[in-house]
C-alpha cells in the first residue's frame, strides 16, 4: 500500500501550498488590482488569521499571477459593452519605454489591456486582434484619440460596420 493522501490540489501548482487555495488566489488578486504593496497584502491577512510574509506574496504573485489572469480573461467573454473607449499611453517597464493599450467599455470594464515596445500599427491590429479573441464580439463603437493608426487598425481587424468615433477628449480611460 502506497500510503500517499491525494486531495482537489494533487499535481496542480497549489500541491505544495501550506495555505487554502482560495486564499493564494485572492492575496494574488488584491496585489494585481488594488496598488497594495507587499507588507500591506501580508498585514491585511494577518487581521484575518492568516500568518505569512510579503517574501511569500512576491513568490505567490511570481507563481499564480498568470493564472489569475487568465481566469480573469475568462470572465470576460462575451461580457464586453456595445461601446469601447480605446486608448494608449507610455509606460516604464524595467527601465524602457513601452505602450500599453487599452479598452474599457462604457460601463468602465476592463475589456483587454496590451503592453508592446512599439506604437505603429501593427501594434494596434495585434490590441483589436487581441481584445476581439478576450472578448469575443465586436463593438458598434469605438471612440479612439487622434492617433494615426486607429482607423485603418479598426477598420480592418473590427470591419466597416463598426463606427470609429476620433475624439481625443471622449476616450480619456
Amino acid at each position: 500500500m502506497c500510503q500517499r493522501i491525494f486531495n482537489e490540489r494533487t499535481g496542480t501548482l497549489f500541491n505544495s501550498l501550506e495555505a487554502p487555495t482560495d486564499v493564494v488566489f485572492l492575496v494574488v488578486l488584491w496585489r494585481l488590482r488594488y496598488k497594495l504593496s507587499l507588507r500591506d497584502v501580508a498585514e491585511m491577512f494577518l487581521e484575518r488569521g492568516f500568518v505569512f510574509t510579503h517574501e511569500t506574496v512576491r513568490d505567490w504573485e511570481a507563481r499564480f499571477a498568470p493564472l489569475v489572469a487568465d481566469q480573469l480573461q475568462t470572465k470576460r467573454w462575451g461580457q464586453a459593452g456595445r461601446s469601447w473607449y480605446v486608448d494608449e499611453t507610455y509606460i516604464k517597464v524595467h527601465g524602457k519605454w513601452c505602450s500599453l493599450y487599452r479598452a474599457i467599455d462604457a460601463d468602465g470594464n476592463l475589456m483587454d489591456s496590451r503592453l508592446s515596445e512599439k506604437r505603429d500599427m501593427e501594434a494596434a491590429q495585434q490590441f483589436f486582434k487581441h481584445a476581439l479573441a478576450v472578448v469575443g464580439s465586436t463593438p458598434e463603437w469605438v471612440t479612439t484619440d487622434g492617433y494615426t493608426s486607429y482607423p485603418r487598425a479598426v477598420r480592418e481587424i473590427l470591419g466597416n460596420q463598426v463606427h470609429h468615433r476620433t475624439n481625443k477628449y471622449l476616450n480619456n480611460c
